[in-house]
């Protein structure tokens, strides 16, 4: 009788505990700035924790200044990617044209870490610059500890 009272007592403990509520970032290669945006407004105004275990290149890195740093963490997976912001191929017959406007609004989110890194860098290109997990990216976001 006293194993099933205190198991019940521990299944109940167990279901009034609130779930962590993470975001857990893999493979995210960007995509439209406005939907980043909205996204981390909600996992901002959520309280969520982001976790990024791989690839987070292009919008997906608004999430630097979307999500409070305390917020977000690195695995040894992670790795952040920047470039200019571009025009919907949609409205550019397919061609890749960027666009001023974007980039500014872009860099206008990023922690002060982040802009450093992407001065030291050469600025803002066409071309991906990507940091991968270390000591470089660890100046930016925090590695996770070992309970996430």
């Amino acid at each position: 009788m006293r194993i099933t009272l205190l198991s019940l007592l521990l299944l109940s403990v167990a279901a009034a505990t609130p779930a962590r509520a993470e975001l857990h970032i893999t493979r995210d290669h960007g995509g439209y700035v406005e939907e980043y945006k909205a996204k981390y407004k909600r996992v901002r105004e959520k309280g969520e924790r982001v976790i990024i275990d791989g690839i987070c290149n292009s919008a997906c890195t608004l999430v630097l200044g979307m999500v409070p740093m305390n917020k977000i963490c690195v695995t040894p997976r992670a790795s952040l990617g920047f470039h200019q912001a571009y025009y919907d191929k949609a409205f550019t017959f397919g061609i890749k044209v960027t666009s001023a406007e974007g980039t500014s609004d872009l860099m206008s989110y990023y922690p002060n870490t982040v802009k450093d890194w992407i001065r030291r860098n050469g600025g803002l290109t066409t071309d991906m610059k990507k940091i991968k997990n270390g000591v470089e990216l660890w100046k930016i976001i925090d590695p996770c500890p070992e309970e996430w």
